[in-house]
């Protein structure tokens, strides 16, 4: 999975997809990392081109699919 770092105020550090899992791989500042199943393509575009990072994520993300702690 390719992971692409990400300008953000506080909490993301970078963010990979890889396309045919749909899973949305999501480093934080701290150092963990989650991954999200089942996330469309669209959605990780859309949350490369918001404004914020750490918004969208807790907005469109969190609570709306699958994950799991991988680091």
């Amino acid at each position: 999975m390719e992971k692409n770092s990400v300008s953000s105020s506080r909490s993301v550090r970078s963010l990979g997809y890889d396309p045919p899992s749909e899973a949305l791989e999501v480093e934080f500042v701290s150092g963990a990392i989650y991954q999200y199943y089942g996330v469309p393509r669209n959605m990780y575009e859309q949350m490369m081109s918001a404004a914020s990072k750490g918004t969208f994520l807790n907005t469109y993300i969190k609570n709306q699919y699958p994950y799991s702690r991988t680091g």
